[in-house]
């Protein structure tokens, strides 16, 4: 067994996880060829995804790109959007006029000037984002990010998507059946075989007796069948530090069939946690997120029903799903021949949409490190726990950035959340720094990291985070201000050449995309 050759992967469970792991392994792996790594995905015809995580990172575009869908094809089967960052209301001082953005695009002149510093001394007035980027202008203008004539998954301003989440999962499926090789077995796992080393050699089937397999890829949601279950990797929760456990979630129509699409995630916040609101072309996802040690099911509901209704929505929408979860991770994420990608490996919280980004971030590994021999494997799982480890690290650091910096004090949910027991230590060292500085591409080590160092800087001076004044180095201001003039210059450029969000996706719906 130590020196076998990996030759089958066996993906268990389908969704998002499930689909996207077996697309790219496949797609990387040529799973289609008679010489080519053979890729199994089993799910329970019973059991049906989450399915509510409906943003995306630009990322997405490579991961789609990579295991060879059209993109036209994807906006069209998966009620899919444009997504060019998000807008955080009310998360600061809990006022009316209290917005930021973060945006997907880096500031004009990232890692050329100080920008921070400038726009500190002599602009201050201007949100951040609003003075270093053109693309908050786009997305309060309803504006798209390319143009009908820019081919698939190319780009005028960066952007990731909006998609309704069952509807991505049954389109991945479909792919990987009919183009990637990918053998499917609709069944249930009744139980799981040893080798005598402690592997999984197979899995007990219901009606497929024994699946086998080399490597199993735990993709059975928050049941983390195999890791979890089976071999009882443990669950790290933070809930300490991030209190947020459960939401509510519901579909909105719009008013009319010409009703503006939003261009960003919007996520507004509320007495015990905050509400998304995600425009897709038929209707909006919406959905309140909150702490149920901060307040009951019921106002939570109460909240929800009132931003619906302010925003557009009907009076009388539906009874929304409720989805219980605890923020946290496994101790390790791979384990002898298994690893957990998606929920089993863990879940911190909607905010920022993280959860199918450390999705294609693990597939993504996998794929590239895909071990030859399971002597080899030992190595790779050691460096994908030291990884995967890091990056919930710094999610959940980034993640808490928003709330420890918020000056709203009407509840104890926003109190707690600013206790200093609450806010990991890797952070607290990182706020006494930026104290005197704007956060550097030195604080944060790695070549890949989660969130680049704009995202901190979208994100700390969004929400009112000033440096102390008598630590200014001086940077060239003159250069600073022509990058911040730079943007202004490709914000008037940019609105009257891209088409308006909705206007752009019913022309993709008719007529399609470019090709490459």
């Amino acid at each position: 067994m130590a020196s076998s050759t990996i030759r089958h992967v066996v993906i268990v469970g389908g969704g998002s996880a499930g689909w996207l792991t077996a697309g790219l392994i496949a797609a990387e792996h040529r799973a289609s060829a008679p010489d080519g790594l053979r890729v199994t995905l089993i799910e329970s015809p019973d059991v049906a995804p989450i399915g509510v995580g409906e943003g995306t990172w630009p990322s997405m575009r490579d991961t789609l790109r990579r295991i060879g869908v059209s993109e036209s094809a994807f906006f069209r089967e998966c009620d899919a959007a444009f997504k060019q960052g998000s807008l955080f209301a009310r998360w600061s001082s809990g006022q009316e006029n209290d917005y930021y953005f973060h945006p997907f695009s880096l500031p004009q002149g990232y890692g050329e000037a100080d920008l921070v510093e400038r726009w500190q001394q002599a602009h201050a007035q201007v949100p951040f984002a609003d003075l270093a980027s053109y693309q908050p202008h786009l997305c309060m203008a309803g504006r798209a990010p390319k143009q009908a004539a820019t081919p698939e998954f190319a780009a005028v301003a960066n952007y990731g998507y909006h998609l309704d989440a069952g509807k991505f999962g049954l389109f991945l499926k479909k792919h990987c059946l009919e183009r990637l090789g990918v053998h499917y077995v609709p069944d249930h796992v009744l139980g799981i075989a040893s080798h005598e080393n402690g592997d999984i050699a197979a899995l007990r089937t219901q009606h497929h007796g024994l699946l086998e397999g080399d490597l199993f890829v735990d993709c059975t949601g928050m049941r983390s069948l195999l890791l979890g279950q089976h071999y009882g990797v443990p669950f790290l929760s933070q809930q300490h530090v991030l209190f947020n456990d459960t939401a509510l979630a519901v579909q909105v129509p719009y008013a009319s069939e010409d009703t503006p699409i939003a261009s960003q995630t919007t996520s507004t916040a509320q007495q015990a946690g905050w509400i998304w609101d995600i425009g897709l072309p038929t209707r909006r996802g919406v959905g309140h997120v909150y702490s149920s040690a901060h307040t009951t099911d019921e106002e939570a509901e109460r909240a929800l029903r009132a931003y619906v209704a302010a925003s557009g929505g009907p009076q009388d929408c539906p009874a929304p799903r409720k989805i219980g979860f605890q923020p946290g991770y496994r101790e390790r994420f791979w384990h002898r021949n298994c690893v957990a990608v998606g929920l089993s490996s863990g879940f911190i919280e909607p905010l920022e949409a993280s959860a199918l980004a450390m999705v294609e971030l693990s597939a993504a590994m996998i794929v590239d490190e895909l071990p030859v021999t399971r002597e080899h494997m030992d190595v790779v799982a050691r460096r994908f726990n030291e990884t995967f480890r890091y990056r919930w690290e710094r999610v959940i650091d980034f993640l808490k950035l928003h709330y420890v910096l918020s000056r709203r004090g009407n509840s104890s949910y926003w109190l707690d959340n600013r206790a200093p027991e609450s806010v990991p230590e890797r952070l607290r060292e990182l706020l006494s720094l930026w104290r005197y500085r704007a956060p550097m591409r030195g604080d944060f080590p790695r070549i890949e990291e989660v969130f680049p160092t704009a995202s901190w800087q979208y994100v700390l001076y969004g929400m009112g985070w000033r440096n102390d004044a008598g630590a200014t180095r001086r940077g060239d201001g003159a250069l600073a201000d022509s990058y911040f003039r730079e943007a202004a210059d490709l914000t008037r450029r940019m609105l009257p050449a891209l088409p308006a969000n909705r206007e752009l996706l019913a022309h993709i719906r008719a007529h399609g995309l470019p090709r490459t």
